[in-house]
């Protein structure tokens, strides 16, 4: 499955969550980094108005459906793929990295959100190592200093699986740059999966989200932040669905 953005396209290259463990364990039994992004309408809103974004999700290796609209287009196109929102996969990434023996990095948040997050993980996953955390300060920049003093910490850390809540498009950029300077690493964006796991953001119930009515959840949550993004989604939608369609009756 594809998306269009500024006429270059974007790929769910990871249709399954099987493929995707099975893909992230064999990297790290070869002792390979990897990039993987959670894609979602924000983010193709996103990407069609910024092309470094877009370069950086192209540079992605993994890059898995987060947001049902994305998966009922893809069953549109008759492309099926599974929903595999970033804060779901965050235990079972870090049980392959037990399994592996490969030691897990935090960045991004703040430090008592990483401190609690660090907790939630070791209290859930045994054997569980994290090797360190880090909160950037001030505004972060991917480009940045502080950038590169993270970067070269993860080479010399070597292999390892760094869980980056960073934001859209900040986490993605320094992903993209990771897998050029600290090529040993799997870089894992996440956005606000390790404040849900901390304590210190709240994620809409489980009942909720069975019945696909996270977006409405949200919405009323934080109706000043969540409904001008949702109405940027909707506006995008009629090109996507042509796109999906176009893939259908190729």
């Amino acid at each position: 499955m594809f998306f269009e953005c500024q006429g270059r396209r974007v790929a769910v290259n990871t249709a399954t969550r099987t493929g995707l463990e099975a893909e992230i364990r064999a990297r790290f039994k070869a002792g390979q980094g990897f990039a993987l992004a959670t894609v979602n309408l924000d983010h193709l809103v996103k990407m069609a108005g910024s092309a470094d974004f877009l370069s950086a999700y192209q540079a992605q290796d993994l890059v898995v459906a987060d947001g049902r609209p994305i998966v009922w287009l893809s069953h549109l196109a008759r492309r099926p793929v599974e929903l595999m929102p970033g804060s779901d996969m965050v235990l079972p990434l870090c049980r392959l990295a037990v399994e592996a023996k490969v030691p897990v990095v935090l960045a991004g948040s703040t430090d008592e959100a990483l401190q609690d997050a660090e907790e939630a993980l070791t209290d859930a996953v045994p054997g569980l190592e994290v090797a360190w955390t880090h909160a950037p300060s001030g505004c972060f920049d991917p480009e940045g200093e502080e950038a590169d003093q993270i970067l070269h910490r993860l080479d010399e850390t070597g292999p390892c699986l760094c869980f980056l809540a960073l934001g859209a498009p900040k986490q993605e950029q320094f992903a993209q740059r990771g897998r050029k300077l600290a090529p040993a690493a799997g870089f894992a964006s996440v956005g606000a999966g390790l404040d849900f796991l901390g304590g210190h953001q709240k994620r809409a119930p489980a009942w909720v989200r069975a019945i696909a009515m996270e977006w409405l959840w949200r919405a009323l949550s934080s109706p000043s932040r969540m409904v001008p993004r949702y109405a940027k989604c909707l506006a995008i939608l009629p090109g996507q669905i042509r796109t999906a369609w176009r893939i259908r009756v190729q």
